[in-house]
This record gives C-alpha cells, structure tokens and sequence, in this order.
C-alpha cells in the first residue's frame, strides 16, 4: 500500500479522494489544512488517522509515502519542494508550478532524491485521449487544432460584488490561463509537442489576472487555436481537424463523447468506456509509477509539463501577467 498525505480540503480533494479509494494501492493515512478544526473535521468525515498543520512537519513524518496537493497555484512549487526533499513522491494539481523555474527547481529535486513527481493532468491519462491517440492517424494531416474551455467561474459572482476570492487574485497566482487554459494546451503538447511561434490576447481584470484570452499557437504544417475563460461559459466542443477527417471532443477536460467525421460524410464513434470516476486514472498511474520503481510518467511526463509551463508563461509574458512568484525568481517576464 502507498500510504498518501493529502494538502487541501477543496471540493477537488473530495473528488480525488473519491476516485482514489477505488485504486488498488491507495491509502489515505495524512491530511494537512491551515486550522486543526478544519484539518480534524476533514480527517473524521474521512477517517483519516493523522492531521497536519505545519506542511514541513507533515514532509518530515514517517506516517506517508506520498502527497496529493491541491493547494492554490504559489504554493505548489514550495510545498512540493518540502516533500520531494524529504524523499517523498508528489502528485500535484495542475499547474505544478507558478513558472517554469519554480517547476525546473521540482524536477531537479525529484531526479536528486529519486522520487515521483507528476503532474495531476487527468485529461491525458483517461481512456478516451487514449482513444484520441490511437485514432487519430485516420483523419490525416492535421492542420488544426481547436480547444476550448470556457466555464463561468462560481466565484466570478462575488467578484461582481466587489469581492475577490482566491480564484482571481494574482498573489495565488491564478486566472484563466493557469486554472483552464492549461486543460487545453497540455493535451496539445502531449499529441503535438512544442509549438514554434505564440500569440496571445487576454481580458483583463481589475484584479491584475486575466479572466478569459485566446492563444494562436504555430506548428511546422499546422496551427493551434486555444481559447479559455473563467467569466463566461462556453457549449462547443473541441477539434482536431484534418485533411481526411475531424476528431470531435465533446469537452476538453473531460472527453466523454469522441468522434470521427469524414471528409466523404462518414461518422466513427472512437469513445471508450470509461469505468471509474476521472481522477482515477491519474491516480493509478502515480501507483503505477512508484510500484515499478519509475520517476516519471511517459504521458504526463517532466518534459510535457515544463513545455506547457513554458507556453503559458510567454503567454504571460505577452498579456502582461506578472504573479508575485515571478518576481522571487529569475524568469523571463
């Protein structure tokens, strides 16, 4: 069994842990939370031995062997840092890191101490992108691809009001391109690869994070179109287009329907079943991993993630986005 600690007591957390009791290997012994009344009444809703409010204390315990975060995005790169120096694996929530230095930090640490870290992109690892990879020389050159995600945030009302919760305050290092764009670029780098050219276009809030934009992505025979935002909503699917045919997502993050449709008017149904909650199959990969003695996934690899940072940050760098985080290292924006 792999003994997991858990950071966050979030909405996503309930979730994860759901999926996660359904993967042979995992058990949840640990959960770290700022208030020990949140952290005690969290750990009795799911009966979880141990509790935490001092993140180094938790990375020094022997009571786990791994971490789930969940934690806002600026705290990512740290709290990861204390764990994979105390030799322990790391499955972070996406973004990993604020920038792609903080990341390059984590994955340095994780090769030096010889443990797991991966990013919690749950898009790229369910069966149905995994039908999205099988079929997809069946629509030929591709010449575009066209990913969407955008979903009023349930924030943005409070925001509205004059409030600003941590979903759009820049310290947090959070907006759309962090918290939804990514969903759409990380399964493009792991289809595509690395883009040769970037544009991007962002609204604005008076916050200093962006609340929706558009990224133009340029590859050798095709292009990339990502749009996201966290203030409107958004009820087309996403496409790879090719010469011979359209693969056609049904949603970004959560590919539940895919299809085929041909040039000639033929339509192929490529969906797979998917017989577990999505965060499951993350899960098990990171199980996976540690059991065979391997540090890096193949498909949500160190590689995949430091692109996508990398593409998100010259995003950034062009919108006009600059996160505290940033200002504590050496980055390019």
């Amino acid at each position: 069994m792999i003994r997991f600690g858990i950071i966050g007591t979030n909405w996503i957390t309930e979730s994860m842990i759901e999926a996660a009791l359904q993967v042979d290997g995992f058990q949840l012994t640990a959960v770290y939370s700022r208030t020990e009344e949140r952290a005690k009444e969290f750990a009795e809703k799911h009966g979880i031995p141990f509790i935490f409010t001092d993140v180094e204390e938790m990375a020094a315990s022997d009571v786990l062997d791994a971490v789930y975060i969940a934690s806002p995005n600026s705290f990512h790169a740290t709290q990861s840092l204390a764990f994979l120096n105390r030799g322990k694996h790391v499955l972070c929530e996406k973004p990993l890191a604020s920038n792609s230095v903080e990341l390059e930090k984590m994955i340095e640490a994780a090769r030096k101490n010889q443990v797991v870290l991966m990013e919690a992109m749950k898009t790229t690892l369910l069966p149905n992108f995994q039908a999205i990879q099988e079929n997809i020389h069946k629509i030929g050159q591709v010449r575009r691809y066209d990913a969407s995600y955008c979903k009023y945030s349930s924030r943005y009302d409070r925001y509205r009001e004059g409030t600003v919760l941590n979903a759009f305050n820049p310290a947090f290092s959070n907006g759309s391109l962090m918290d939804l764009g990514v969903y759409c670029l990380y399964p493009m780098v792991v289809l595509f690869g690395e883009p040769k050219a970037i544009k991007a276009n962002a609204v604005m809030l008076d916050s200093g994070v962006d609340g929706s934009g558009s990224l133009l992505l340029q590859y050798e025979h095709f292009e990339a179109v990502v749009t996201h935002s966290k203030i409107v909503n958004a009820y087309r699917p996403s496409e790879i287009q090719g010469e011979e045919g359209t693969i056609i997502i049904d949603e970004i993050s959560t590919p539940k329907e895919v299809k085929i449709q041909y040039r000639n008017g033929r339509e192929e149904t490529i969906s797979k079943a998917a017989d577990f909650p999505s965060m499951y199959y993350e899960v098990k990969e990171f199980i996976q991993l540690i059991e065979k003695g391997e540090l890096e996934s193949r498909i949500n690899s160190h590689h995949h993630s430091l692109v996508t940072a990398r593409i998100m940050e010259e995003a950034r760098k062009q919108i006009g986005l600059i996160y505290p985080a940033d200002r504590h290292h050496d980055t390019s924006i």
